[in-house]
């Protein structure tokens, strides 16, 4: 189906600690991010931008972004390879490179899943699917630096009888 999809977000700054902007460190970076129907996410900037470590900051969003992306692509290319997945886990990462005038831009991601086929002659098959998936991510599509993924497949044991 080709459509046209659309998006809203709502993004509320919540860290005003009662004299706003007036200084560099006078504000804290905590922001609110809601979607309708959804829970809302606490959001604040990176450590190093003066933000709160124990919120979702932009990079982790990208970054959970693009292995949510794969994952749910590759879930749909095993699927139509007759692939039936059992388990999978990312270990994802991401190089942030700052330019020196106060911004910076993603060098790199690369997505490490860890998939877990029904049988052994599967594997192949869903070696091959993360191709399907990279090509369907609508997230890694829209990004302008490399996403590479670097997987690995095993089989799931049968349970001891």
């Amino acid at each position: 189906m080709i459509g046209e999809h659309r998006y809203r977000l709502g993004a509320r700054w919540t860290g005003d600690r009662g004299t706003g902007t007036s200084g560099y460190r006078d504000y804290d970076r905590a922001v609110t991010l809601s979607v309708d129907g959804k829970p809302d996410l606490l959001a604040s900037a990176d450590k190093p931008f003066r933000g709160d470590p124990s919120r979702w900051n932009p990079e982790d969003l990208l970054l959970a972004a693009l292995s949510e992306c794969h994952l749910l692509s590759y879930l749909h290319a095993c699927v139509q390879a007759g692939v039936v997945v059992v388990g999978y886990e990312d270990d994802a990462s991401g190089v942030m490179v700052e330019d020196g005038k106060g911004g910076g831009s993603f060098a790199e991601v690369v997505l490490r899943p860890r998939v877990v086929v029904a049988d052994a002659g599967m594997t192949d098959a869903a070696t091959a699917a993360h191709h399907q998936a990279h090509e369907w991510c609508f997230i890694a599509r829209s990004v302008n630096f490399p996403v590479t993924v670097e997987p690995v497949v095993s089989v799931a044991t049968a349970p001891a009888s």
